[in-house]
C-alpha cells in the first residue's frame, strides 16, 4: 500500500482530485522505479467520463471505470459503454474497498480533526504502515 495523498475537505468531490492524484502517483512511482505503463487504473462509476479515461491514458495506464448508465436503456449505447470495460479486472477492485475499511478503523482518519494538512496526511502514513505491517508480518493477506 503506497499512497500519494491528495487531500481535501469533505465537500470536494473526488472526481476534481484526479489529475493531482495521478501525477502524485505516476512521480512518485517514478522516484521508486517502478513503471506503470499498462498498469489498470480501477475507478467506480462516479468517475466516468471521457476526460478521466482520457487522463489515465495519457499517464500510460489502463481505465478500468464502471460505466455510469445514466438511465440509459438503449442496448447499442450501453453495449458501447461497456465494449471496454472488463469486469474480472473490476472485480479485484473490493481490494481498494477493504482498504478503505481498514483505514475507516481509525478513527481519528475517520473523522478528521486536525487543521493542517500535513498533520492528517502523517496519521495516514502511520496507519497505512501499519496496515502493511499487518500484511507483511502479521498473516493477513490480500
Amino acid at each position: 500500500m503506497i499512497a500519494p495523498l491528495v487531500v481535501r475537505p469533505v465537500n470536494e468531490h473526488d472526481s476534481i482530485l484526479l489529475p493531482e492524484g495521478i501525477d502524485n502517483l505516476t512521480d512518485f512511482a517514478e522516484c521508486i522505479g517502478l513503471d506503470l505503463t499498462g498498469a489498470y487504473f480501477t475507478l467506480d462509476s462516479g468517475f466516468d467520463s471521457s476526460y478521466n479515461k482520457w487522463l489515465i491514458h495519457y499517464h500510460g495506464m489502463i481505465p478500468v471505470i464502471k460505466p455510469n448508465r445514466r438511465g440509459t436503456k438503449d442496448e447499442k449505447k450501453l453495449k458501447m459503454m461497456y465494449e471496454d470495460f472488463s469486469e474480472p479486472i473490476y472485480k479485484k477492485r473490493f481490494i481498494i474497498e477493504r482498504t478503505f475499511a481498514w483505514q475507516d478503523t481509525y478513527r481519528k482518519l475517520t473523522i478528521r480533526y486536525e487543521k493542517l494538512e500535513s498533520t492528517h496526511n502523517g496519521f495516514k502514513y502511520l496507519a497505512y504502515s501499519v496496515m502493511n505491517l499487518r500484511v507483511f508480518f502479521g498473516g493477513n493477506s490480500l
